[in-house]
């Protein structure tokens, strides 16, 4: 198997080195070289292609098997994960995100509020007001909200 990937790689050097002017070009003309490449019926060293087309085979049917897995992966995660849904006027807290070297350590507060939710954008921002009704200068994503019962 080795045999046959150092006789092409040996057959796509001699095709570029025919379409090239300098030996700085060839990053421009390794395209080419690869298509004319695999679009022979005959190899020099008299192999098929169909045999050199396995090994893409199997690199493609590999490729596939790691889609299908991320793929399954994926909609087991987002099975457990629950979407909240908020509406204009609902009040929330929200998490504040302090550097590491707080002084209070693990009495560090981690939320903050209650807000009240003035506009929702269809990213999972919302712009949040304070109850006085001050709005806030940044707006907050869906992620770092959580509902305020009363």
């Amino acid at each position: 198997m080795n045999d046959t990937v150092e006789d092409a790689n040996k057959n796509i050097k001699k095709i570029i080195q025919k379409m090239t002017v300098t030996y700085k070009d060839w990053h421009k003309m390794f395209p080419f070289a690869l298509h004319g490449y695999c679009t022979l019926v005959r190899t020099s060293t008299g192999n098929r292609l169909g045999q050199l087309n396995l090994i893409d085979e199997k690199r493609l049917a590999v490729v596939c098997h790691v889609q299908m897995y991320q793929k399954r992966m994926t909609k087991a995660f987002n099975k457990k994960v629950k979407r909240q849904v908020y509406h204009v006027g609902d009040l929330v807290i929200k998490r504040i995100i302090l550097p590491q070297g707080d002084p209070r350590g693990k009495w560090t507060p981690t939320y903050e509020g209650p807000f009240v939710i003035k506009n929702i954008f269809s990213g999972g921002a919302m712009i949040l007001t304070t109850m006085d009704g001050d709005d806030l200068l940044h707006p907050a994503n869906a992620d770092i909200v959580k509902r305020y019962y009363t």
